[in-house]
């Protein structure tokens, strides 16, 4: 079997299919093969018919009419046989090939550096599922239409054996009714395309009314989300009613002339056998052949529909695919242990924030403003590529453009305020990887063990989509968990304690001073208890690092750090 090596890169969705076709050749070589017996079975079966019944009506003897039955026995056990593996063998390497592009499109938009491409997680999800099962439906189609194109050619050589006017009105016919309908399948190409984009616009929109539902509650912004949802999804309403008509008229239109066909045959063939050109024998035999040519006959057409589906999801995983990264990573690796630096950085709300963080040091950002800690958490976290501002961030004394993504992740955790939660367990939460030694210390320095306690299960509680049956501080102490069991040489927490209350939050700032130390540890927050935690605190105003000192100096030094951080 010829296989395609999973790196190589496509350009384009012509290069897609091409690569799915060059993946699958043994498989559909096999499946051609079965199909082509399966359908020139199916054609035998009505030229059998006929010569039975010319054998039976000329020689009349009992043991010709045995031995044509089982003939027919024969034919039907092929047809059954042929199909059965033969369907195996293409929805195997259908599956097969689906399965290899959602893997394809999902690493793309799970890679470290994200593609250069204006699509949100919903339409690459929808990409990733729909259009990759319809790519790869094209393994599928290319057997079939050659197979259905044999049946024709059969069924044509055998009438234009009985009379070469029938042989060749078979195909005209094709031809003339593949012609109407590639100039229709275009049309069906373009309209599908715009429904895959406008569906998946709609999923996206769903994604993000999922995420922030409680937050458009909370400012009753609910309905106007809900509205504006309702227009997408109109549109992709429309479009789908637009592609379904399209569709419709197709099938109709291919119907119709594969029925006009068949009749032609079937009155020609009447027409010969009443002159006397024909025998009874071959007029059942063409009568038998343009009832059955109907099915190859819509095989044959539909194909081109599919063909024309398929392209249009291979360019839409084109988008994804050979959209070029947002930035280039380094090919180093940070030293094991080591600091932080933050050396003029400049973006967004941040203005030239410099400032330190010793290997094995536990500092506190205390951000008067919530853009300028969210922007130098995005920074920290490599979701802004750092040739998208000014300044330098280094890790172990390295710059971050100068080191492989990865390898900065697996050294520098950045943990989000909003960090997702997964279904799963809390196990599966804590300790995604199942390799961390360390999980029992992170739930109890997170203070999770209530929530563990509180089930007969443990760690093992099912936890729902999004964490649905947690509350908001069982979340985010959980986020918090996951973060102290990676015990990454860095760790970098933003607003890690902002939904629980006064006592726990004291006590987890306490447990994390205790569970880092000895561990390069940097906690962008307003939280008073997390910021005493801490060895020592940079004020960071207007987007610069105007103070730094201790909790407590600072509250006794300094007024505006006085009434920003205290409760």
């Amino acid at each position: 079997m010829t296989t395609t090596p999973d790196t190589q890169r496509p350009r384009s969705g012509a290069d897609i299919l091409r690569i799915a076709l060059r993946r699958n050749v043994g498989a559909m070589a096999w499946g051609t093969v079965l199909m082509g017996l399966y359908q020139a079975g199916e054609t035998a079966f009505p030229i059998a018919l006929g010569l039975i019944v010319e054998h039976t009506m000329r020689d009349r003897a009992p043991g010709a009419l045995v031995l044509s039955i089982a003939a027919l026995a024969v034919i039907i056990t092929t047809v059954s046989l042929s199909w059965r593996f033969g369907m195996r063998i293409l929805q195997k390497a259908n599956t097969t090939e689906a399965h290899r592009w959602r893997v394809r499109v999902a690493d793309c938009g799970l890679q470290p550096v994200a593609r250069d491409v204006d699509l949100k997680s919903g339409e690459v999800l929808t990409i990733a599922t729909e259009d990759a099962d319809q790519t790869a439906d094209i393994i599928e189609v290319v057997p079939l239409l050659i197979s259905s194109l044999v049946a024709v050619l059969v069924a044509a050589v055998a009438l234009g054996l009985a009379d070469l006017r029938l042989g060749l009105l078979v195909i005209v016919g094709t031809v003339a009714i593949l012609s109407v309908l590639s100039v229709m399948s275009r049309r069906i190409g373009s309209s599908t395309r715009e429904q895959q984009a406008r569906v998946a616009r709609a999923g996206a929109k769903v994604a993000d009314l999922i995420t922030g539902l409680r937050p458009l509650h909370g400012f009753g912004g609910n309905h106007a989300a809900f509205r504006s949802y309702r227009t997408v999804s109109t549109e992709a309403k429309h479009q789908a009613v637009t592609v379904a008509g399209v569709n419709g008229a197709y099938a109709g239109t291919a119907a119709a002339l594969n029925a006009a066909l068949a009749v032609a045959v079937t009155l020609t063939a009447g027409r010969l056998a009443f002159d006397g050109r024909i025998t009874i024998g071959e007029l059942v035999m063409a009568v038998g052949l343009a009832q059955f040519i109907m099915e190859p006959l819509k095989m044959f057409s539909d194909m081109p529909k599919y063909v024309m589906t398929a392209r249009a999801s291979a360019e839409r995983m084109a988008l994804v695919l050979t959209a070029p990264p947002v930035s280039v990573p380094g090919p180093r690796r940070p030293a094991p242990g080591g600091g932080l630096e933050v050396d003029g950085v400049r973006h967004g709300a941040l203005r030239a924030v410099k400032f330190r963080v010793a290997a094995g040091e536990f500092v506190a950002v205390a951000a008067y403003r919530p853009r300028a800690a969210a922007d130098l958490a995005a920074v920290l976290a490599v979701r802004v590529p750092p040739h998208a501002y000014e300044g330098a961030v280094r890790v172990s004394g390295q710059e971050i453009g100068e080191l492989a993504v990865e390898a900065v992740r697996e050294h520098m955790l950045v943990n989000p305020y909003d960090a997702e939660v997964f279904a799963g367990t809390l196990r599966t939460n804590i300790d995604p990887s199942g390799r961390s030694r360390s999980v029992a210390e992170a739930v109890e320095a997170s203070m999770l063990t209530d929530v563990v306690a509180l089930h007969r299960e443990g760690l093992d509680y099912a936890v729902r989509d999004r964490g649905a049956n947690l509350s908001g501080g069982q979340r985010q102490r959980l986020s918090l968990a996951r973060a102290l069991a990676a015990d990454s040489d860095v760790l970098v927490l933003h607003d890690p304690t902002t939904a629980v209350d006064a006592v726990t939050e004291q006590l987890i700032a306490r447990n994390i001073a205790r569970l880092r130390r000895g561990r390069t540890t940097v906690v962008i927050t307003s939280s008073p208890a997390l910021l005493d935690a801490a060895d020592r605190v940079l004020v960071l105003d207007d987007g610069v690092i105007t103070a730094e000192d201790t909790h407590r100096n600072l509250l006794a030094t300094d007024r505006d750090y006085c009434r920003a951080v205290a409760r």
